[in-house]
């Protein structure tokens, strides 16, 4: 391995073109699934988390302390071993336990609760005197919620989708281990199994690219929407 010549990496590289697209694929399959199900239902537990807390619109403690309790609970699970634990629940609801669509169902299970914890901090940024002054013109709970809040707090959301995506990738590296398909799979196939070191560093250069445009892309929209 020493003597490996860039050219026959590249050789290499070459070579494994179709299934290197085939991995992407999987991978943007896995991340972007389990993003779209983490926002959409962890905004609406972070939003049950915020609003359920002391002073806020639906104080109920009993309610907030059992999805507080949920969410730490889910989020001690380390990935592998909440991918393990799943098994029956993703053969059952998909099928099958191999294949993109398969990990997605862990993965957004893994971001949801992880989401819904931003969300809940991103909401408590809002000043309360923004809620207070809508609260005093009518608006009902749901229009703060919706129209205030959620518009308030806009570019925090937008930097934690960010930061979810991100997770979401990197966890979808570590899927392959269980058949999940992605780039994390073809790493341990060719780089770990076969000793292909030059694929192992092909593919942290695709995935640390990827990172630097997802967190560009988000820290440029985030920029735009913050009114401050």
């Amino acid at each position: 391995m020493a003597d490996l010549t860039f050219a026959q990496a590249a050789t290499t590289i070459s070579a494994m073109k179709g299934e290197i697209v085939q991995a992407l694929w999987e991978t943007f399959v896995m991340v972007g699934l389990s993003t779209a199900f983490a926002v959409v239902f962890g905004t609406l537990l972070g939003i049950g988390l915020f609003v359920t807390a002391s002073r806020q619109l639906h104080y109920n403690k009993p309610l907030n302390l059992l999805l507080d309790n949920l969410v730490n609970l889910m989020r001690a699970f380390p990935f592998v071993i909440l991918m393990i634990a799943m098994i029956p629940v993703t053969r059952a609801l998909i099928g099958s336990t191999i294949g993109p669509i398969a990990a997605s169902l862990v993965l957004s299970v893994s971001g949801l609760f992880y989401f819904a914890r931003l969300v809940e901090q991103n909401l408590r940024e809002v000043p309360r005197g923004i809620i207070e002054a809508a609260i005093s013109m009518g608006a009902t709970p749901a229009t703060v919620i919706f129209k205030v809040l959620l518009n308030e707090a806009r570019a925090g959301m937008v930097s934690s989708m960010t930061v979810l995506a991100i997770g979401l990738l990197s966890y979808s590296a570590a899927a392959g281990m269980i058949g999940g398909g992605g780039l994390g799979d073809l790493a341990i196939r060719y780089g770990y199994y076969r000793y292909q070191t030059e694929v192992i560093i092909f593919i942290i250069a695709v995935l640390v690219l990827l990172v630097i445009i997802m967190q560009t892309t988000g820290n440029l929209i985030a920029r735009r929407l913050d009114k401050r």
